[in-house]
């Protein structure tokens, strides 16, 4: 009896085996290389300009008191000599005092670029997937790989035309 049920499932396995063979054989499968993707995309670019067009003005302002600051404690150092202790000290909180407001510019400044670099990128990626999905429909692919590809030959890539239809967008 025991036998008989190993037998069945045995021959159940080989059969499932060559089914799934068979039918990997006819799928039609296709991978993108996420990193040229991005990197390649006319929308990258578009983004970045987006981003420096939006950042530029209060970059130009940090850097701006910045290059004030240098001049301010340049002209401290220069007039130490001939200044009271009370007139340097006051001199030096202000100065202190502005550097800690440009430290706190600049780290603002930072973190709302990368927070919008962020949701630039979002943007991006999900255009990609949309582009991808769009492309699969429509050449009629069971399967597409997108991120975390080791290795892929030339026969199933379809990074060119995913990066053509984007140029096309």
């Amino acid at each position: 009896m025991k036998v008989i049920k190993f037998s069945w499932l045995l021959l159940a396995l080989v059969l499932s085996a060559v089914m799934t063979t068979t039918h990997a054989a006819e799928l039609k499968v296709g991978v993108v290389n996420a990193a040229l993707v991005l990197d390649k995309s006319p929308q990258k670019t578009a983004a970045l300009q987006r981003l420096e067009k939006e950042f530029l003005s209060r970059s130009k302002s940090i850097e701006g008191k910045h290059k004030s600051l240098l001049k301010a404690q340049e002209k401290l150092q220069k007039d130490a000599a001939i200044l009271s202790a009370d007139e340097r000290k006051q001199k030096e909180r202000k100065l202190l005092s502005e550097q800690r407001e440009l430290k706190r510019l600049q780290d603002e400044y930072s973190e709302d670029l990368s927070i919008r670099r962020n949701e630039e990128l979002r943007k991006l990626e999900k255009q990609i997937a949309d582009t991808i999905v769009e492309l699969a429909e429509t050449e009629k692919y069971d399967l597409v790989i997108y991120q975390g590809v080791i290795y892929a030959s030339d026969a199933v890539d379809i990074t060119d035309a995913v990066l053509a239809k984007l140029k096309a967008k």
